[in-house]
């Protein structure tokens, strides 16, 4: 399947402080949204960014429309015959595991301020995918094991999982959600927390430890650039435990962002599915 001829760009609403690695990452998750969609137009935003070096989500937006009406005169002064635009011009993707009203909010602001026609898409999760990078990527710190039918074990695998998430009490019931399907795949108890909550870490460690894990570990339920990567870090010092990596640019990520954009449309590609991990 390929992207329809004249079908909006999926922009991609990076949050955070831009830097390189920042840039790194999503263009990574556009990669792998285009190798499932060839032809797609996918671009990227920032939602903190400078216009120079990172260019804002407004801007990107505006270029995105100054192209599509600039490819359409071009047709009509070259004689060729071609239907006037219409539809939005972009599918906005927020680069977001889970709700964070503040950010969600400042992107919704930004399409508005564009004067651009354009969709803007709920986050990534909750999703089984999700529960699948968060497993990877606790297999990876050595916090799990990496199959499910535990056929060897891990000395280091812990027994509660505290999966951490910012944007407040809403972003905290979405993460339990995918924080059950991971519970499914380790057979360990899973209890979400806010790490932008004061104290909200803590209580879940102390909960999980009053009902018997002994040996616990924080997931961070984060793409990466929300938040400043120390927080993960101290989070981890206040629960007394290890932390895996961010879910980052795990390869569901990019085709999360692109279900996003072809349910906006009404267009349906192969739908991303769960997998065993080995």
């Amino acid at each position: 399947m390929a992207a329809p001829e004249g079908a909006p760009s999926l922009v991609l609403a990076v949050p955070g402080t831009p830097s390189a690695a920042t840039r790194g990452l999503a263009e990574e998750v556009v990669s792998i949204a285009r190798s499932e969609l060839p032809g797609l137009d996918a671009r990227i935003g920032y939602v903190d960014g400078d216009d120079a070096e990172f260019p804002t989500l407004q801007s990107v937006l505006v270029h995105a429309a100054e192209e599509r009406t600039a490819r359409y005169e071009q047709a009509l002064a070259a004689g060729v015959e071609a239907k006037e635009p219409e539809g939005p011009v972009a599918v906005v993707v927020p680069l977001l595991a889970g709700p964070d009203s503040a950010l969600l909010r400042v992107i919704r602001q930004a399409v508005m301020d564009s004067r651009v026609a354009a969709d803007l898409t709920d986050v990534l999760g909750p999703h089984p995918l999700l529960a699948e990078a968060l497993h990877v990527r606790l297999s990876e710190a050595g916090l799990a094991r990496a199959d499910r039918a535990r056929l060897f074990t891990v000395a280091t695998a812990a027994d509660g999982i505290i999966l951490a998430s910012v944007g407040g009490e809403e972003a905290v019931q979405a993460a339990g959600i995918t924080g059950m399907l991971l519970a499914a795949r380790l057979a360990v108890p899973v209890m979400a927390a806010a790490l932008d909550q004061e104290g909200s870490i803590t209580a879940v460690a102390e909960q999980l430890r009053s009902s018997g894990s002994q040996q616990l570990a924080l997931a961070p339920y984060l793409i990466g650039p929300e938040i400043d990567p120390s927080l993960i870090a101290e989070a981890a010092q206040e629960a007394g435990c290890s932390a895996a990596e961010s879910l980052g640019a795990y390869p569901a990520i990019g085709k999360l962002a692109l279900s996003m954009y072809t349910t906006a449309l009404g267009i349906a590609p192969p739908q991303p599915q769960g997998t065993s991990v080995r």
